[in-house]
């Protein structure tokens, strides 16, 4: 149930992930590199932050060069991610998740818009999704699951020890 506490993480979640989306300039074109991708991994421990996530992924591709298109298909991408990374059950794993949908999804926007190679753009697209949440993200996520108080900051009911989740 969403509770107006929650509703306001998720506020919260969803704004962090506009800004830190639009002040990277890595955040759009070949090279991709959004550090605010670390945040999809919330969703490994509370699925409610797909909504955060998929919100602030459709604000974030406002300011997007390419538009509505990235808008409609990398919101597409960010959507199937969280979907199936709320219900997988080891964070390696869920961290990969993103990572395939981002290089075909995006690579193919990429490549039909700004007539990017197909392979190279895929390619680009995938390591940098890689590098940030596969990488870093878990890193990050690792240490953080281990905290008592940053798992009931995050209401996480998931994927986390017995006496943390709700």
């Amino acid at each position: 149930m969403l509770n107006v506490k929650t509703i306001t993480k998720l506020a919260f979640v969803a704004s962090i992930y506009v800004v830190t989306t639009v002040w990277n300039p890595f955040s759009y074109d070949a090279i991709q590199f959004r550090i605010s991708e670390i945040l999809i991994l919330l969703c490994f421990y509370r699925k409610e932050y797909a909504y955060a996530l998929t919100l602030g992924c459709f604000i974030a591709n406002i300011f997007s060069p390419l538009g509505v298109y990235d808008m409609i298909f990398g919101t597409l991408a960010t959507v199937l991610s969280v979907f199936f990374i709320g219900r997988c059950k080891n964070l390696f794993v869920a961290s990969l998740i993103p990572v395939v949908f981002n290089a075909i999804i995006v690579g193919l926007e990429l490549h039909y818009l700004i007539e990017l190679d197909l392979v190279a753009s895929m390619v680009s697209v995938a390591l940098g999704e890689f590098a940030v949440v596969s990488i870093l993200g878990v890193l990050v996520f690792q240490r953080l699951s281990r905290n008592v108080n940053f798992m009931k900051l995050i209401e996480a009911n998931q994927n986390c020890e017995k006496d943390i989740c709700e």
